[in-house]
């Protein structure tokens, strides 16, 4: 590993371990344990599926423009995911334990966070009225994963990058856009 990526992850590690240690991160993990099942991905099916069978104008586009988003995320972040292996901090560091059990061992990308920004992203983008609460919302998911210590604050930065950048090319992709 070169001297920059060591520098690079200790300091990540440090403001995992920052984050984490706060005496109120242990006393709140418990709203962020329901914040997170926020972003684990049914919602934003529901959100997609409803918008399309109630919003006629600009519900349909929604819904394709998300599944062509999602297309594209979903395969990247696996790819990513099980090319980089980065251990989770709960397996990686032995001084923290994760307050949730993940579905998986490696933490890079957040899938999360990938999801929850492809979802903000195309709110913004759709229904530009929203697109504060939604980045809020993704924002306090991919949060969630940090303080429920089982991502790096990397992990999140990669996932929400991921999921902009696949619901921008979704976007370009979709012809005609949002009436």
């Amino acid at each position: 590993m070169s001297t920059l990526m060591k520098t690079f992850t200790t300091c990540d590690v440090r403001l995992f371990l920052w984050i984490v240690q706060r005496p109120r991160a242990r006393r709140i993990a418990g709203v962020f344990r329901w914040i997170s099942r926020l972003g684990d991905g049914y919602l934003y099916l529901a959100a997609g599926l409803g918008l399309a069978l109630f919003e006629p104008v600009r519900g349909p586009y929604f819904l394709a423009a998300g599944l062509l988003a999602f297309a594209l995320e979903l395969p990247l972040y696996l790819l990513l995911k099980h090319t980089i292996r980065r251990p989770r901090p709960n397996h990686a560091l032995g001084q923290v334990s994760a307050f949730i059990t993940p579905s998986d061992t490696f933490s890079f990308p957040s899938g999360h966070s990938a999801a929850a920004f492809v979802t903000a992203t195309l709110v913004g983008h759709v229904y530009p009225a929203f697109l504060l609460p939604a980045l809020g919302l993704a924002f306090l998911i991919s949060l969630s994963r940090v303080i429920l210590r089982v991502h790096y604050p990397t992990d999140i930065l990669a996932g929400t990058t991921l999921g902009i950048s696949c619901t921008v090319s979704a976007l370009l992709l979709i012809p005609g856009g949002a009436p």
